[in-house]
Parts: C-alpha cells; structure tokens; sequence
C-alpha cells in the first residue's frame, strides 16, 4: 500500500497544480454563473472523470503515446484546442445563458452537458496526460507496484480536483445574482468568460510538445 509520507509529499503539489487557473475551472465557473450551482459542481465532477480517464490511461502506457509521438500529441492538442475556441464561441455568442431563471428546464439534461463538456475539455487536454505520466511516477518507488501506486494517486488528484473546483463553483454561485443582475455585469461576464476560454484554446494550439 502506498506510504502516507508519499501521500504528505504529493498532495501539496499537486494542489499548486489545480490552483494554476485553466480551461477546467473557467469552465466551472461559467456554468456555477449560468446555470447556477449544480451545474458547477457537475463540472467540477467532470473534470475528477477525467484525471481518472488520464490516470487510467497512464497505468495502460497510452499516455506514453502522446509523449513519445508528435503525431498523436498534435492530433489531440488540436482537437482539445478546437473544443476550448468552440465553448469560447458559444459563451460568446448566447447571451440567454447569462439570463438567471426561477426555474431550470431540462435539468436533469442541462446537469449532464455540463458534466460531458467538462469531461472532454479535460481529456482532450494532452497537457494533462503529459503531466501525469511525469509526474506521478516521481511518488512511485522502485520497489511499489506502480499501477496501484499511480491509481492511488490519480484518485487523489481526481479528489482535490473535484473538492477545488466544487468550492470554486460554489464560491461563483454565491456572487451570480450580483455579477447578472445588472446587463452590462453580465456581458462583461459572458465576454470575459468566452475571452478566456477562447485564449486558452489558442495557447493550447500554438504551445510546442514538451520534450519526450
């Protein structure tokens, strides 16, 4: 079983790593702003799904694809780079999301885009996969049975992704009506949200692969 001195050395960095701001968390922050708080919340849970999926990848070796071959990193650089300029485009363009209603239609329906948009923003970032497969084996010792170890921690980093961006989008719920009250509040709000997601994918396009 992993060692708890591991686990002291890895959480508080890789916490720094949740904290750095990212599509992920502009992400659940415009949907807490939206479509209130679940719908952050479930964002928050998509992008936990998807540090699971990079995890799982990581223990499979599909992770070293991406790190070794410059053909699949850009390949799935452009399609996440492509997802982030579209959200950026649609938050841009639909000034009714940033209406605050009394009552949510299709919740249930909402809730669940909310969850899937989160989970392909996160695995379609090759960042992720590159930084996992990194990383985590510097928590791992040579004599740990490092599928378990890495599962272990890929579960922890999916906890405090989840327990960050939770508190993130609850945090963003508790200021929406004063942010959307007002109509011009509420434009800088869409313009700056879809700015940034917009910017994010732009990076992610032109940024060069990290060394294998």
């Amino acid at each position: 079983m992993i060692e708890v001195g591991t686990l002291v050395a890895f959480a508080p960095a890789v916490v720094m790593i949740i904290m750095a701001p990212g599509p992920d968390t502009i992400y659940a922050v415009t949907q807490s702003l939206t479509s209130g708080r679940a719908a952050g919340i479930t964002a928050g849970l998509g992008t936990a799904t998807g540090v699971l999926v990079h995890t799982t990848a990581a223990v499979l070796g599909l992770s070293a694809l991406l790190r070794t071959s410059a053909v699949a990193y850009v390949l799935v650089k452009y399609v996440g780079a492509a997802y982030l300029v579209y959200l950026g485009i649609q938050v841009l363009r639909n000034d009714e999301e940033f209406e605050i209603e009394s009552e949510l239609v299709d919740e249930e329906r909402s809730l669940f885009r909310s969850y899937r948009k989160a989970v392909v923003v996160n695995v379609s970032n090759p960042k992720v996969a590159v930084f996992v497969l990194a990383f985590f084996p510097q928590f791992v010792p040579a004599t740990a049975n490092a599928a378990l170890q890495m599962s272990v921690l890929g579960v922890l980093y999916a906890g405090l992704s989840f327990l960050y961006l939770g508190g993130v989008a609850l945090f963003a719920s508790r200021v929406r009506h004063l942010l959307l009250d007002s109509t011009v509040a509420r434009r800088v709000v869409r313009y700056a949200s879809g700015s940034v997601l917009l910017g994010f994918g732009l990076k992610l396009a032109v940024e060069e692969r990290p060394a294998a």
